[in-house]
Protein backbone atom coordinates (compact mmCIF):
# COMPACT_ATOMS: atom_id res chain seq x y z
CA UNK A 1 0.00 0.00 0.00
CA UNK A 2 2.96 2.17 0.35
CA UNK A 3 3.38 5.82 -2.26
CA UNK A 4 4.98 8.33 -2.14
CA UNK A 5 4.04 11.42 0.23
CA UNK A 6 1.14 13.70 -0.80
CA UNK A 7 1.60 17.13 -2.45
CA UNK A 8 3.25 20.33 -0.75
CA UNK A 9 0.34 22.30 1.29
CA UNK A 10 0.04 25.78 0.08
CA UNK A 11 0.69 27.05 3.42
CA UNK A 12 3.98 24.99 3.56
CA UNK A 13 6.23 27.74 2.60
CA UNK A 14 6.86 29.29 6.06
CA UNK A 15 10.60 29.79 7.06
CA UNK A 16 10.56 30.53 10.27
CA UNK A 17 10.39 27.47 13.12
CA UNK A 18 8.85 29.44 15.90
CA UNK A 19 5.36 29.56 13.99
CA UNK A 20 5.17 26.04 12.51
CA UNK A 21 3.84 23.01 14.31
CA UNK A 22 5.65 19.59 13.57
CA UNK A 23 1.59 18.30 12.83
CA UNK A 24 -1.76 20.17 12.28
CA UNK A 25 -4.97 18.57 11.42
CA UNK A 26 -7.25 21.23 9.39
CA UNK A 27 -10.89 21.39 9.65
CA UNK A 28 -13.23 18.68 11.34
CA UNK A 29 -12.73 15.36 11.05
CA UNK A 30 -13.27 15.35 7.21
CA UNK A 31 -10.04 17.86 6.86
CA UNK A 32 -6.86 16.47 6.64
CA UNK A 33 -3.32 16.00 8.28
CA UNK A 34 0.04 17.70 7.48
CA UNK A 35 3.20 17.46 8.66
CA UNK A 36 6.77 18.92 8.45
CA UNK A 37 8.81 16.92 6.09
CA UNK A 38 11.63 16.38 8.27
CA UNK A 39 14.15 14.64 5.64
CA UNK A 40 14.09 18.02 3.73
CA UNK A 41 16.11 19.38 7.03
CA UNK A 42 17.61 22.15 7.89
CA UNK A 43 18.09 23.01 4.38
CA UNK A 44 14.21 23.64 3.33
CA UNK A 45 11.85 24.27 5.93
CA UNK A 46 8.47 22.30 4.36
CA UNK A 47 4.98 20.69 4.78
CA UNK A 48 3.49 17.96 3.02
CA UNK A 49 0.10 17.19 2.62
CA UNK A 50 -1.19 13.29 4.20
CA UNK A 51 -4.57 12.73 2.06
CA UNK A 52 -5.13 9.56 2.65
CA UNK A 53 -3.40 6.68 4.73
CA UNK A 54 -0.57 5.30 2.59
CA UNK A 55 0.71 8.75 2.54
CA UNK A 56 0.98 9.04 6.53
CA UNK A 57 2.19 5.31 6.47
CA UNK A 58 4.55 6.40 4.34
CA UNK A 59 5.67 9.49 6.46
CA UNK A 60 6.01 7.58 9.05
CA UNK A 61 8.19 4.76 7.55
CA UNK A 62 10.42 7.23 5.75
CA UNK A 63 11.24 9.50 8.78
CA UNK A 64 8.96 12.65 7.48
CA UNK A 65 7.39 12.51 10.34
CA UNK A 66 9.71 10.73 13.52
CA UNK A 67 10.49 10.75 17.45
CA UNK A 68 7.77 8.92 19.21
CA UNK A 69 5.30 10.63 20.29
CA UNK A 70 5.19 12.53 17.57
CA UNK A 71 4.68 9.03 15.22
CA UNK A 72 1.65 8.46 17.92
CA UNK A 73 0.23 11.55 17.17
CA UNK A 74 0.78 11.48 13.33
CA UNK A 75 -0.89 7.56 13.57
CA UNK A 76 -3.61 8.79 15.35
CA UNK A 77 -4.62 10.98 12.39
CA UNK A 78 -3.92 8.69 10.40
CA UNK A 79 -6.82 6.00 11.44
CA UNK A 80 -9.15 9.55 11.59
CA UNK A 81 -7.76 9.59 7.58
CA UNK A 82 -8.28 6.01 6.83
CA UNK A 83 -11.52 6.36 8.04
CA UNK A 84 -12.57 8.80 5.74
CA UNK A 85 -12.51 6.86 2.62
CA UNK A 86 -15.79 4.72 4.38
CA UNK A 87 -18.94 5.00 2.08
CA UNK A 88 -21.50 7.63 4.11
CA UNK A 89 -23.36 4.48 4.61
CA UNK A 90 -21.45 2.13 6.03
CA UNK A 91 -22.83 -0.20 8.70
CA UNK A 92 -20.89 -1.04 12.10
CA UNK A 93 -19.33 -4.20 10.61
CA UNK A 94 -17.69 -2.10 7.27
CA UNK A 95 -16.55 0.38 10.28
CA UNK A 96 -15.00 -2.39 12.23
CA UNK A 97 -13.19 -3.72 9.22
CA UNK A 98 -11.88 -1.08 8.19
CA UNK A 99 -10.54 0.72 11.46
CA UNK A 100 -9.04 -3.05 12.06
CA UNK A 101 -7.40 -2.81 8.57
CA UNK A 102 -6.18 0.73 9.48
CA UNK A 103 -4.84 0.17 12.57
CA UNK A 104 -2.51 -3.22 11.06
CA UNK A 105 -1.50 -1.18 8.57
CA UNK A 106 0.17 1.88 10.21
CA UNK A 107 1.12 -0.57 13.14
CA UNK A 108 3.47 -2.19 10.22
CA UNK A 109 5.51 1.25 9.55
CA UNK A 110 7.74 1.21 12.72
CA UNK A 111 8.56 -1.34 15.59
CA UNK A 112 10.32 0.00 18.55
CA UNK A 113 8.35 3.75 19.20
CA UNK A 114 5.55 1.99 21.63
CA UNK A 115 3.96 5.51 21.35
CA UNK A 116 2.55 4.46 18.00
CA UNK A 117 0.73 1.10 19.10
CA UNK A 118 -0.44 2.73 21.84
CA UNK A 119 -1.89 5.66 20.40
CA UNK A 120 -3.24 3.13 17.62
CA UNK A 121 -4.27 0.80 20.67
CA UNK A 122 -6.46 4.38 22.00
CA UNK A 123 -7.88 5.07 19.14
CA UNK A 124 -9.33 1.26 18.31
CA UNK A 125 -10.13 0.99 22.10
CA UNK A 126 -12.53 4.06 21.50
CA UNK A 127 -14.33 3.10 18.89
CA UNK A 128 -14.78 -0.48 20.11
CA UNK A 129 -16.71 0.46 23.22
CA UNK A 130 -19.09 2.40 21.08
CA UNK A 131 -19.94 -0.02 18.76
CA UNK A 132 -22.73 -1.51 20.18
CA UNK A 133 -24.37 2.24 21.77
CA UNK A 134 -23.69 4.61 18.79
CA UNK A 135 -24.13 5.21 15.30
CA UNK A 136 -21.11 4.67 12.67
CA UNK A 137 -21.02 8.90 12.22
CA UNK A 138 -21.08 8.91 15.94
CA UNK A 139 -18.16 6.43 16.75
CA UNK A 140 -15.94 8.06 13.87
CA UNK A 141 -16.79 11.30 15.56
CA UNK A 142 -15.42 10.33 18.86
CA UNK A 143 -12.03 8.60 17.44
CA UNK A 144 -11.65 11.83 15.77
CA UNK A 145 -12.20 13.97 19.02
CA UNK A 146 -9.65 11.37 21.09
CA UNK A 147 -6.92 11.77 18.48
CA UNK A 148 -7.32 15.58 18.86
CA UNK A 149 -7.26 14.94 22.68
CA UNK A 150 -3.83 13.17 22.37
CA UNK A 151 -2.48 15.86 20.39
CA UNK A 152 -3.55 18.47 23.04
CA UNK A 153 -2.20 16.38 26.01
CA UNK A 154 1.15 15.88 24.43
CA UNK A 155 1.25 19.91 24.78
CA UNK A 156 1.19 19.81 28.27
CA UNK A 157 3.14 16.55 28.48
CA UNK A 158 6.28 18.57 26.64
CA UNK A 159 5.63 21.52 28.97
CA UNK A 160 5.98 19.52 32.36
CA UNK A 161 8.70 17.70 31.25
CA UNK A 162 10.57 20.82 30.45
CA UNK A 163 9.43 22.22 34.03
CA UNK A 164 11.03 19.50 36.14
CA UNK A 165 13.74 18.47 33.95
CA UNK A 166 15.09 22.22 33.97
CA UNK A 167 14.89 22.14 37.50
CA UNK A 168 18.15 19.24 37.52
CA UNK A 169 20.61 22.14 36.21
CA UNK A 170 22.17 25.44 37.17
CA UNK A 171 23.12 28.35 35.12
CA UNK A 172 26.17 27.76 33.47
CA UNK A 173 25.89 24.22 32.66
CA UNK A 174 27.00 22.53 29.50
CA UNK A 175 24.59 19.68 28.74
CA UNK A 176 25.11 16.61 26.27
CA UNK A 177 22.50 15.27 23.86
CA UNK A 178 21.84 12.12 21.01
CA UNK A 179 19.59 12.36 18.14
CA UNK A 180 16.47 14.55 18.65
CA UNK A 181 13.88 14.77 20.63
CA UNK A 182 12.57 17.93 20.52
CA UNK A 183 9.53 20.00 18.97
CA UNK A 184 10.19 18.09 15.74
CA UNK A 185 9.38 14.52 17.65
CA UNK A 186 6.64 16.03 19.53
CA UNK A 187 3.41 18.12 19.59
CA UNK A 188 4.95 21.04 20.97
CA UNK A 189 8.78 22.06 22.49
CA UNK A 190 9.73 17.97 22.82
CA UNK A 191 10.94 16.49 25.84
CA UNK A 192 14.83 16.06 25.84
CA UNK A 193 14.90 19.56 23.97
CA UNK A 194 12.24 20.74 26.74
CA UNK A 195 14.34 20.27 29.65
CA UNK A 196 17.36 23.25 27.89
CA UNK A 197 14.10 25.23 26.18
CA UNK A 198 12.62 25.38 29.84
CA UNK A 199 15.74 26.19 31.27
CA UNK A 200 16.42 28.84 29.14
CA UNK A 201 13.20 30.38 29.57
CA UNK A 202 13.42 30.68 33.52
CA UNK A 203 16.38 32.89 32.70
CA UNK A 204 19.48 30.00 32.80
CA UNK A 205 22.30 30.36 30.37
CA UNK A 206 22.84 26.89 29.07
CA UNK A 207 25.10 25.67 26.31
CA UNK A 208 24.41 22.29 24.53
CA UNK A 209 26.54 20.01 22.65
CA UNK A 210 24.39 18.05 19.95
CA UNK A 211 26.21 14.61 18.57
CA UNK A 212 25.67 14.44 15.41
CA UNK A 213 23.74 11.11 15.23
CA UNK A 214 25.03 8.60 12.30
CA UNK A 215 23.89 7.61 10.27
CA UNK A 216 21.23 9.74 9.06
CA UNK A 217 22.52 12.92 11.58
CA UNK A 218 19.14 13.85 13.37
CA UNK A 219 21.58 15.55 16.05
CA UNK A 220 23.20 17.58 13.08
CA UNK A 221 20.29 18.44 11.02
CA UNK A 222 17.33 18.48 13.34
CA UNK A 223 18.64 18.94 17.01
CA UNK A 224 21.29 21.89 16.27
CA UNK A 225 18.58 23.34 14.00
CA UNK A 226 16.06 23.39 16.76
CA UNK A 227 18.89 24.76 18.95
CA UNK A 228 20.11 27.54 17.44
CA UNK A 229 16.52 28.86 15.92
CA UNK A 230 15.76 29.28 20.12
CA UNK A 231 18.42 31.05 20.44
CA UNK A 232 20.75 28.05 22.61
CA UNK A 233 24.21 28.46 22.37
CA UNK A 234 24.90 25.52 20.51
CA UNK A 235 28.21 22.69 19.81
CA UNK A 236 27.92 20.51 17.26
CA UNK A 237 30.05 17.28 17.84
CA UNK A 238 30.86 14.31 15.72
CA UNK A 239 29.17 11.08 17.66
CA UNK A 240 32.92 10.00 18.54
CA UNK A 241 33.65 13.18 20.21
CA UNK A 242 31.20 12.64 23.52
CA UNK A 243 34.49 10.64 25.43
CA UNK A 244 36.68 13.39 24.90
CA UNK A 245 34.17 16.31 26.12
CA UNK A 246 33.09 14.58 29.07
CA UNK A 247 36.76 13.60 29.66
CA UNK A 248 37.57 17.25 28.81
CA UNK A 249 34.78 18.50 31.81
CA UNK A 250 32.94 20.32 29.55
CA UNK A 251 29.26 18.22 30.25
CA UNK A 252 27.85 18.76 33.35
CA UNK A 253 25.10 16.03 32.12
CA UNK A 254 22.79 14.30 29.62
CA UNK A 255 19.55 13.83 28.42
CA UNK A 256 18.57 12.24 25.91
CA UNK A 257 14.33 11.13 24.54
CA UNK A 258 13.35 7.53 24.35
CA UNK A 259 11.41 5.31 22.09
CA UNK A 260 10.05 2.28 24.69
CA UNK A 261 11.13 1.33 28.13
CA UNK A 262 10.55 -1.34 29.85
CA UNK A 263 9.51 -1.77 33.20
CA UNK A 264 12.26 -2.15 35.15
CA UNK A 265 13.87 1.18 33.31
CA UNK A 266 15.78 -0.16 30.56
CA UNK A 267 15.30 2.29 27.59
CA UNK A 268 15.46 2.35 24.07
CA UNK A 269 16.68 5.18 21.78
CA UNK A 270 18.35 6.32 18.65
CA UNK A 271 21.66 4.16 18.15
CA UNK A 272 24.18 5.37 20.08
CA UNK A 273 22.29 6.77 23.00
CA UNK A 274 24.00 3.00 24.87
CA UNK A 275 26.98 3.99 24.11
CA UNK A 276 26.76 7.46 25.58
CA UNK A 277 25.69 6.65 28.85
CA UNK A 278 28.47 3.91 29.41
CA UNK A 279 30.80 6.97 28.62
CA UNK A 280 28.72 9.20 31.65
CA UNK A 281 29.02 6.55 33.84
CA UNK A 282 32.70 6.13 33.46
CA UNK A 283 33.16 10.28 33.54
CA UNK A 284 30.33 10.46 36.60
CA UNK A 285 28.20 12.88 34.70
CA UNK A 286 24.58 12.12 35.39
CA UNK A 287 22.53 10.87 32.58
CA UNK A 288 19.13 11.40 32.25
CA UNK A 289 16.10 10.15 29.62
CA UNK A 290 13.41 12.33 29.41
CA UNK A 291 10.05 11.05 28.52
CA UNK A 292 6.33 10.95 29.03
CA UNK A 293 4.52 7.61 30.81
CA UNK A 294 3.24 6.90 27.61
CA UNK A 295 6.25 5.47 26.51
CA UNK A 296 6.70 2.71 29.47
CA UNK A 297 6.11 -0.50 27.92
CA UNK A 298 4.91 -2.49 31.33
CA UNK A 299 4.33 -5.90 28.80
CA UNK A 300 7.96 -5.87 28.65
CA UNK A 301 9.78 -6.83 32.06
CA UNK A 302 13.35 -5.59 30.16
CA UNK A 303 14.86 -4.17 27.66
CA UNK A 304 15.82 -7.77 25.98
CA UNK A 305 12.21 -7.81 24.81
CA UNK A 306 12.06 -4.15 22.92
CA UNK A 307 11.91 -4.44 19.19
CA UNK A 308 15.25 -3.41 17.50
CA UNK A 309 14.24 -1.63 13.74
CA UNK A 310 16.53 -2.66 11.28
CA UNK A 311 17.10 -0.22 8.62
CA UNK A 312 18.15 -0.20 4.89
CA UNK A 313 21.93 -0.54 4.59
CA UNK A 314 22.13 2.06 2.43
CA UNK A 315 21.94 5.00 4.98
CA UNK A 316 25.20 3.61 5.99
CA UNK A 317 27.05 2.84 2.59
CA UNK A 318 25.01 5.61 0.28
CA UNK A 319 24.41 8.46 2.87
CA UNK A 320 22.80 11.13 1.56
CA UNK A 321 23.34 10.10 -2.10
CA UNK A 322 27.01 9.39 -1.78
CA UNK A 323 28.67 6.05 -2.03
CA UNK A 324 31.34 5.93 1.01
CA UNK A 325 31.75 2.20 1.17
CA UNK A 326 32.69 -0.58 -1.22
CA UNK A 327 30.02 -2.16 -3.13
CA UNK A 328 28.34 -5.46 -1.53
CA UNK A 329 29.80 -4.81 1.63
CA UNK A 330 28.13 -6.16 4.54
CA UNK A 331 26.01 -3.97 6.77
CA UNK A 332 24.52 -4.35 10.57
CA UNK A 333 22.47 -0.68 10.34
CA UNK A 334 20.20 -1.33 13.76
CA UNK A 335 18.63 2.17 14.28
CA UNK A 336 18.28 2.24 18.04
CA UNK A 337 20.24 0.32 20.78
CA UNK A 338 19.07 -0.51 24.71
CA UNK A 339 20.50 1.31 27.93
CA UNK A 340 20.52 -0.79 30.92
CA UNK A 341 18.30 0.96 33.66
CA UNK A 342 21.52 1.16 36.25
CA UNK A 343 22.72 3.76 33.93
CA UNK A 344 19.92 6.11 34.15
CA UNK A 345 20.46 8.30 36.90
CA UNK A 346 16.98 9.29 36.60
CA UNK A 347 13.86 9.38 33.81
CA UNK A 348 11.94 12.57 33.37
CA UNK A 349 8.40 12.42 33.02
CA UNK A 350 5.38 14.91 33.02
CA UNK A 351 4.66 13.79 36.96
CA UNK A 352 8.07 14.29 38.11
CA UNK A 353 11.64 12.20 37.55
CA UNK A 354 12.10 8.91 38.44
CA UNK A 355 15.09 8.24 40.67
CA UNK A 356 16.58 5.80 41.12
CA UNK A 357 15.36 3.53 38.39
CA UNK A 358 13.98 0.77 39.09
CA UNK A 359 10.78 -1.24 38.73
CA UNK A 360 9.15 -0.27 42.06
CA UNK A 361 9.68 3.56 41.68
CA UNK A 362 8.57 2.90 37.93
CA UNK A 363 5.31 1.55 39.11
CA UNK A 364 4.96 3.88 42.02
CA UNK A 365 4.81 7.13 39.18
CA UNK A 366 2.98 5.16 36.97
CA UNK A 367 0.43 5.31 39.43
CA UNK A 368 -0.66 8.70 39.13
CA UNK A 369 -1.76 8.09 35.99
Amino acid sequence: MSKEAGGFSPRCNKMSYKNIETLTWSGDRGGGLCLIDQTLLPLELREIDCPDVETVWEAIKTLRVRGAPAIGIAAAYGICVGLQSLPSDANHEMFKRRLDEVVDYLASSRPTAVNLFWALNRLKQTAHSLLETKSVPEIAEAVFNEAKKIHEEDRAICRNIGKYGQELFNDGDTLLTHCNAGGLATADYGTALAVFFAATEAGKKITVYADETRPLLQGARLTAWELKERGIDTVLICDSMAAMVMKQGKINGVVVGADRIAANGDTANKIGTYGVAVLAKHHNVPFYVAAPVSTFDLTLKDGSGIPIEERKPEEITNGFGKRTAPEEVKVYNPAFDVTPAELLTGIITEFGIITPVNRSNIEKMLSFT
